[in-house]
């Protein structure tokens, strides 16, 4: 089986009213090749009459974000003329490339009625050489994204790129990761295979799950060494995972803000890039 190098407890980084968690990066785990960066917003109640989510307009360059909502919604406007709100169980997959600007928001009806809010926001990076692709966007709500059961029903994947046990993802990506919501049961299992050649992305996000005779419990992220390809999975409580796995790049990340590239100098020029309007205009 594969073996475990550490398991990291998220860190409690509340934005405002908004509860957040972040597993990556830490103090002790900065990536998981291309996985970089976890935020786990929620879970929440907010009441009639709010505010809703604080993500106004701001750029992104040289990385994908995919956002899962797990409750309540989110509002989607870009500078490339994009717009959605997608509801409980959808997916948001942006794909900035050489830049855009964009707002995640809640929705005029869930500001007004208020409700629970859970959220993960997930950026996976790009490789230097999709690092100035045209940006794309595309939102899909629950009822148009894949799933695998079990025999009994117990495990549930919602597969959201690549495949798990043979179905296909809702989204088709640049790179080649795979990524999926899997909600387990009490006393559920499933036995996986994953490429020894591929970093594993895994976060407990409620309840507790055992991998490979290892406890993972909720806001954990399991940190994996390379020695084989089989995860044993079982659930000892009612649980949700987020699953990833890709192939690392091994390439050189910077990070500025809300800029990912190779160097230095390339968050330069992304700033310059923002301030002169080549990454989009933003109109309310």
């Amino acid at each position: 089986m594969r073996n475990i190098k550490k398991v990291h407890k998220a860190e409690y980084r509340p934005m405002g009213d908004l509860e957040t968690w972040s597993p990556l990066p830490s103090r002790n785990l900065q990536m998981i090749d291309p996985f970089i960066f976890l935020n786990h917003h929620g879970p929440q109640v907010y009441p009639p009459n709010n505010n809703g989510l604080p993500f106004g307009p701001h750029p992104h360059r040289g990385m994908e974000t995919v956002t899962f909502i797990l409750e309540g919604d989110i509002a989607h406007k870009d500078s490339d003329g994009n717009y959605s709100v997608i509801e409980s169980g959808g997916v948001q997959w942006m794909t900035a490339g050489k830049g855009l600007i964009h707002a995640e928001v809640s929705s005029e009806k869930f500001k007004k009625e208020g409700g629970p809010l859970e959220l993960l926001q997930l950026w996976v990076n790009l490789p230097k050489r999709l690092k100035m692709m045209a940006p794309s966007y595309r939102g899909v709500q629950e009822d148009r994204i894949s799933t695998w059961k079990n025999k009994e029903e117990t495990v549930k994947a919602r597969v959201v790129s690549g495949n798990f046990k043979g179905i296909r993802g809702a989204f088709d990506t640049p790179t080649s990761v795979d990524l999926s919501i899997v909600e387990f049961e009490d006393s559920s299992k499933v036995e996986l295979e994953i490429p020894k050649t591929d970093n594993i992305f895994f976060y407990v996000v409620r309840g507790e799950l055992e991998v490979n005779e290892i406890n993972v419990p909720e806001l954990h992220l399991a940190e994996f060494s390379k020695n084989h390809e089989k995860l044993n999975i079982s659930a000892n409580d009612k649980s949700i995972l987020l699953l990833g796995h890709a192939k690392p790049f091994e390439e050189k990340v910077v990070f500025g803000g809300p800029f990912v590239m190779n160097s230095e100098e390339e968050i330069r020029q992304a700033y310059e890039d923002y301030k002169a309007g080549k990454m989009g205009s933003w109109e309310d």
